[in-house]
């Protein structure tokens, strides 16, 4: 405890200091146990009782090794309303503000009733339940609690880093009647706010809805089971996205021997004086297995995305099932077909295909490998329910001047879309977007392609960056669209940290400590070889802690480690032969979970 007030009253520049002492493998450790985040040094067995932290309290949870909070929300609110159902409790399911939590309402006559149904059910053995006190500001704890109950069953991963407890409760409130005066129908007032409303006639009518109507979160597919509310709570309001949005990757392992061929041998017909140093850094190529722990934040935090799309080089990681109905892999030779040049090294160029994947759907977010959902986020954090994108600007400005060979890559790439967007829409552009999620539109990107298609076309040829590039899906299409009328600026919590800089490990220790951001990035643009080993130990100790929950998308490990004696490239040789056995799907939440498939 002295230690971290010590820590915390140090000036910025001083803590790095600090932190810098101990070999930079050890400084992310340093930071958490400064900033109190613990975990378990060993594994726990599934299905044990561990201690755990939720909401800054210590509790015992249940191991489990693949979950997710929309799993949670399921059970805790299927388990509240089994239990009433059994005692013979009039209650109806509310949509509350809250993102992932469930809401019930029962009326306050009931209250002893319904405590005592809960406290008294076998089935709710091993879920913590808590009297309290309900405002629009949350659910405050207290004993005498005469206008709430939380309930739910916490659960945890083997290491106990991770704990899904009260953010996912369903959360039982206690309304009350008022009187109507001069003939007025009476009306229940519930004690806060809700997505619909506070006051309701007391009469109602009584209807079972999906999932999808008590929560923004739920994808309009999950219809099982269905829970019993009344009718102002069972449409689709007026904010909801109802389209299907897909997501898509771009990945490669930039140490596959195989690949490195490829690159080596399309540099030197080239010739490495035409390119900018910075698109051929070998740190720009390197696979840290982020992509597992980015597919895992989808899963996690965003049960609404309809598919996921992954674009490679004809590689495939070890790890992964590429046999899961939720994930089509998309090789360059689909993607390109018979445009560009290939084999290609050239993300802008990639980029440049996206709307050729086929089946994808007008809406998409478009992710690098290195981008994380940080916390359960809404459809409408990148799309509005009428269909328009947002966009996410920088404050960071983009440099004057024509584009040049000596500029970095993605600078030159900004300056030639300012070029084209001034002569077509008379607009300077002035700002850079946030490396974050792209939300993009398909029609949008075939627009671009057929009002520039020369541009396009050489920036698809391009096989390494290059100063005439266009990038589209992450600065141009978001302009476009804006000037189209077809997207709007929008904001997101987010946090960027350049695995290179010193302030790395106590920004990836806070993000453990507050999970406060809606997205983040871990970017590596230049790194010297000499720092890649630690960058990768200290990637190793922070992405399992912060997505300990395997997800439908990986194999068992002991398969995993037999197929790592392959190339990535072999890998995906192997399964378009079919070599590759069909792996049984692994995740096996539990019951009450969405199901997709």
């Amino acid at each position: 405890m002295i230690a971290l007030r010590f820590y915390r009253l140090l000036p910025k520049d001083h803590r790095l200091r600090l932190v810098q002492i101990l070999p930079p493998h050890r400084q992310l450790w340093l930071v958490r146990r400064l900033t109190r985040q613990r975990s378990h040094a060993r594994p726990a067995a599934a299905g044990s009782l561990i201690k755990a932290r939720d909401a800054g309290r210590t509790l015992r949870a249940r191991v489990e090794t693949g979950t997710t909070p929309a799993a949670a929300w399921h059970r805790n609110l299927t388990a509240v309303t089994a239990v009433l159902d059994r005692a013979g409790i009039d209650y109806f399911c509310l949509r509350p503000t809250g993102r992932l939590h469930s809401a019930v309402a029962v009326h306050k006559r009931d209250r002893d009733r319904t405590l005592a149904a809960l406290r008294g059910d076998a089935e709710l053995d091993g879920a913590l339940i808590r009297t309290g006190e309900l405002s629009d500001r949350g659910f405050r704890p207290s004993r005498l609690g005469r206008t709430g109950v939380r309930v739910f069953f916490p659960v945890t991963d083997p290491h106990g880093s991770t704990v899904l407890g009260s953010g996912s409760a369903c959360e039982i409130e206690f309304w009350r009647t008022v009187k109507g005066d001069g003939g007025a129908p009476d009306m229940i007032v519930g004690p806060r706010r809700n997505e619909v409303a506070t006051v309701l006639p007391a009469e109602a009518e009584y209807v079972q809805a999906p999932p999808s109507a008590l929560s923004a979160i739920l994808p309009p597919t999950d219809t099982r089971p269905r829970y019993r509310t009344r009718a102002e709570f069972a449409g689709v309001a007026a904010e909801d996205v109802r389209f299907p949005i897909d997501v898509v990757y771009t990945w490669v392992d930039g140490s596959d021997p195989d690949w490195l061929e490829r690159k080596n041998a399309s540099l030197a017909a080239v010739g490495q004086e035409q390119i900018n140093t910075i698109a051929t850094n070998q740190s720009r190529f390197i696979s840290r297995d982020e992509l597992k722990y980015s597919l895992r934040s989808i899963v996690s935090f965003a049960p609404w995305v309809r598919h996921i799309f992954l674009v490679t080089d004809d590689q495939l990681p070890p790890w992964l099932n590429d046999q899961d109905p939720w994930l089509t892999v998309i090789r360059h030779t689909e993607l390109f077909g018979d445009t560009g040049t290939l084999p290609t090294f050239n993300s802008h160029a990639i980029e440049s295909r996206l709307h050729r994947i086929p089946d994808l759907s007008e809406h998409f977010v478009y992710f690098n490998d290195d981008m994380f959902l940080g916390r359960p986020v809404l459809p409408t954090a990148f799309f509005h329910a009428n269909g328009l994108a947002k966009f996410f600007q920088s404050t960071a400005q983009l440099e004057a001047g024509p584009a040049t060979v000596f500029d970095a890559p993605v600078t030159a790439a900004g300056k030639n879309n300012r070029e084209h967007v001034q002569q077509l829409f008379g607009r300077r552009i002035t700002r850079k977007m946030q490396h974050v999620p792209y939300p993009l539109q398909k029609s949008v990107l075939e627009e671009i392609e057929e009002w520039l298609p020369e541009e396009v076309r050489h920036t698809s040829e391009h096989q390494f960056r290059h100063p005439r590039d266009l990038s589209i899906p992450s600065s141009l299409q978001h302009y476009w669209a804006y000037l189209t009328k077809r997207a709007v600026p929008g904001n997101i919590k987010y946090t960027y940290a350049d695995l290179a800089h010193p302030s790395t490990p106590v920004q990836l220790a806070f993000l453990l400590s507050r999970r406060h951001c809606d997205v983040f990035c871990l970017n590596d643009t230049d790194s010297a070889a000499v720092a890649l080993d630690e960058q990768a130990a200290m990637m190793a100790d922070f992405l399992p802690k912060y997505f300990p929950f395997r997800s439908p998308f990986e194999l068992p490990d002991d398969v995993a480690a037999e197929r790592a004696q392959f190339s990535a490239t072999e890998l995906a040789k192997q399964a378009r032969n079919g070599a590759t056995a069909v792996i049984p799907h692994q995740y096996t939440p539990d019951a009450g979970t969405l199901q997709r498939y």
